[in-house]
């Protein structure tokens, strides 16, 4: 954001050094959003330790959740830190509850088994938002549009972000459509990794969190689409691929097809 606004590209900065000492034309910049701003003006009205008793030790006072997905009363919420996973279902009325998506999706997906996590930062840490996929949905739907989600929201501008996630949306797409085999599987456990220690920035680093969580929380979801026969199949379809160009140019000749 601050390199857009002195008209670069906006490419993630290294950091440090941090906008607090050299941010906005290289002079101190905070650069926060608005529930910062209402709890630094909660804490000034009701004082340092009225806020401290709220939430847990490490993790003082309240946060907002934006909750969204299947549940009767989304919306946004406002809890001391340290609530359960469990309990915020219940306050919004979420039923048969599969997976919840935290913090969006570069964030964590819990199973059921860890619906009695705690929000707070020593546990499942969150920016706010919470997305709620009952048990009709199908997850491995989820993960497509997550995996096309990051294609486009990449900047472009590291090798491992940039090729990564297109790679991973390819065998996402492979899996959903049924011509994935359990190499494709493995191939996507290897390419996350390398997205998380080679990418520039946290969009990178994260853009894989939800197929690795649900490879190992959800290998169901995987391994009833793959082929029960494992030929080879190529990942790539040329002549799917070659078909926006015959929609652009209204080819329809025998040398537009291969």
């Amino acid at each position: 954001m601050i390199e857009s606004l002195e008209g670069k590209r906006g490419v993630p900065r290294n950091r440090p050094p941090f906008p607090v000492t050299q941010g906005y034309l290289n002079k101190p910049t905070v650069v926060n959003n608005v529930e910062t701003f209402a709890l630094a003006a909660r804490i000034a009205v009701y004082g340092g330790d009225g806020f401290a008793a709220l939430g847990t030790k490490q993790s003082k006072g309240t946060k907002l959740l934006s909750i969204s997905g299947d549940c009767l009363r989304p919306g946004i919420y406002e809890f001391p830190f340290g609530v359960s996973v469990r309990e915020v279902l219940e306050a919004c009325n979420a039923q048969d509850t599969q997976a919840v998506q935290i913090s969006g999706a570069a964030g964590t997906c819990l199973s059921a088994k860890e619906f009695d996590r705690k929000i707070a930062f020593e546990d499942v840490a969150t920016g706010g938002s919470v997305m709620i996929f009952n048990r009709q949905r199908d997850l491995l739907e989820v993960v497509r549009n997550f995996a096309h989600f990051f294609v486009h929201e990449s900047c472009g501008f590291c090798t491992p972000c940039r090729v990564g996630t297109s790679l991973l949306k390819n065998l996402v797409e492979k899996v959903y459509t049924n011509h994935g085999t359990a190499d494709d599987l493995k191939d996507m456990s290897y390419i996350s990794q390398v997205l998380k220690t080679a990418s520039h920035c946290g969009l990178g680093q994260t853009a894989s969190n939800h197929i690795a969580d649900t490879l190992k929380k959800f290998p169901e979801i995987y391994h009833k689409r793959l082929l029960v026969e494992a030929n080879f199949e190529p990942a790539f379809d040329l002549d799917s691929a070659l078909e926006d160009a015959r929609q652009i140019t209204g080819r329809k000749d025998e040398m537009a097809y291969l």
